[in-house]
């Protein structure tokens, strides 16, 4: 009786430290996964960081949905301010996509501007688009976000939905809280954006959860023509 319990318990004990054998392999997999990652990462910012420094002169992004179709008035307007921006020297970045995107390559490579497209990989919507004269791929969002603040002088925002607001939104907060300094920040449409002013307005605002001068970091426009020439009077070619 007593020799069973003594190899049952070695049994017990043998068998806990091949599950926590195997249990630190998985960790030590995971970590391992973690650490070369950091690898792709920095090769995500090499490159672009690379890239984008060669390109001279001030740069304007352009965001905005990636289901815009051709036939929308949106997408014509974005195709027009880009063609004007790019014949007066600035070049154009977008997310590389569709829709809005591929509009605002479409205006700056017809100009025969620098048209920089920063595609991300996406299991669905994101395609890049032909008009990218300057094409670079990422996997990871934060990567890309950081090209796109480093690098353009003026943000101009379209109608889109959830991607769009998070980068509109965090390019006010970084003005905001000062991590970067203020440029322009344009939303284009104000049947489209006056909505959620007056949300802000209603519900940051009136709560003190922002200040009034929070609301100076962005302006709502709806000419072309005062887009372009807002962002002339702000950053000079």
């Amino acid at each position: 009786m007593q020799n069973r319990r003594a190899t049952n318990r070695r049994d017990l004990e043998n068998d806990k430290r091949s599950t926590d054998l195997q249990h630190q392999y998985w960790l030590d997999y995971f970590n391992a996964g973690d650490s070369w990652r950091l690898f792709r990462i920095m090769a995500e910012f090499v490159e672009g960081f690379d890239t984008l420094s060669g390109v001279h002169g001030p740069a304007v992004s352009f965001f905005g949905s990636a289901r815009t179709q051709p036939d929308d008035p949106y997408y014509r307007l974005t195709v027009a301010i880009a063609a004007e921006l790019s014949r007066l020297g600035y070049s154009i970045v977008t997310g590389g996509g569709p829709g809005i995107m591929e509009a605002a390559n479409k205006g700056a490579a017809e100009s025969g501007g620098n048209s920089i497209g920063l595609n991300i990989n996406l299991p669905f919507e994101q395609e890049p688009n032909p008009f990218a004269n300057i094409p670079l791929s990422f996997k990871y969002f934060f990567v890309r976000k950081v090209m796109f603040v480093k690098y353009a002088m003026a943000f101009i925002c379209m109608p889109g939905g959830f991607g769009t607001l998070d980068e509109v939104f965090e390019a006010i907060t970084l003005i905001q809280t000062r991590r970067i300094k203020p440029f322009p920040i344009i939303l284009v449409g104000s049947d489209f954006w006056n909505g959620l002013i007056d949300w802000i307005n209603e519900r940051l605002l009136a709560t003190g959860n922002i200040s009034k001068n929070d609301l100076l970091i962005f302006q709502v426009m709806d000419d072309p023509e005062e887009v372009v020439a807002f962002i002339k009077r702000t950053i000079v070619v």
